[in-house]
C-alpha cells in the first residue's frame, strides 16, 4: 500500500515552480541542485525527495559544489536573521570566548588553504567536537577536502528536506521581496 507524502511535502509538490525553487534554495544554495529537484515533482515519499537530493549532490560540478559551499555562513557566525543556520550551529551557542577565538583563526586557515569556507553538518556537534574536526581536515589534501566537503553538503541537505517535506508552507508564495534572500552570501558555512 501506497504512503502519501508528509503534508509539507504535498504542498510542496503543489505549489508552483517558483515558490518550490525559492524553498529548494533555501535548503541549497546551488541553482543546479534546486533546479534538479524541481524537474523532478512530484514526490511520492520523504524517501523518494531524499534520494533525489543525494543523486542532484553526487553530480554536482565542482563550480556547483562551490556555489552550494558559498551559501553557508562560516562555523560559530551563523547568517543573522537566518533559523536554519542558528539551529544548525547550535553547539557553538555556548562556546566560551577561547574557543570562539580558536575557531576564527581556524577557520580562516581553512579558507585561506581551500579556498572557502569550513562546511560541516553542524547539527548536534558541541563545540569542541567542531574544533577537533576543522583541526583534522586542515590535514587534508584539497581532493580529498572536496569529497568530505560533498558528503557534509549531503548530510546538511538531507536534514533540511526533511524539515522541508514535514514543514512547508506557503511562506514562499509571498512576493520575492517580502521573502529573505536566497542567493548565496558571501561567506558560507
Amino acid at each position: 500500500m501506497p504512503i502519501d507524502p508528509p503534508p509539507g511535502l504535498a504542498r510542496f509538490n503543489a505549489s508552483p515552480a517558483a515558490t518550490a525553487l525559492a524553498a529548494l534554495r533555501d535548503v541549497c544554495a546551488s541553482r543546479a541542485w534546486g533546479t534538479e529537484l524541481l524537474a523532478r515533482r512530484p514526490y511520492p515519499s520523504l524517501d523518494a525527495f531524499l534520494a533525489a537530493g543525494d543523486t542532484a549532490t553526487a553530480g554536482l560540478t565542482d563550480g556547483e559544489l562551490a556555489d552550494a559551499v558559498a551559501g553557508h555562513p562560516p562555523i560559530g557566525r551563523p547568517k543573522p536573521g537566518d533559523p536554519a543556520s542558528a539551529r544548525e550551529q547550535r553547539g557553538m551557542a555556548g562556546a566560551s570566548e577561547e574557543l570562539r577565538a580558536e575557531m576564527l583563526e581556524l577557520n580562516l586557515a581553512y579558507q585561506e588553504l581551500f579556498g572557502h569556507v569550513f562546511l560541516i553538518c553542524a547539527t548536534g556537534a558541541s563545540g569542541e567536537q567542531l574544533r577537533d574536526a576543522l583541526k583534522a581536515r586542515l590535514r587534508h589534501t584539497p581532493e580529498r577536502e572536496r569529497v568530505t566537503v560533498r558528503a557534509e553538503l549531503g548530510k546538511i541537505n538531507r536534514i533540511r528536506l526533511t524539515r522541508l517535506a514535514a514543514e512547508f508552507v506557503e511562506e514562499y508564495a509571498a512576493e520575492p521581496a517580502a521573502r529573505p534572500a536566497t542567493e548565496p552570501v558571501a561567506e558560507g558555512e
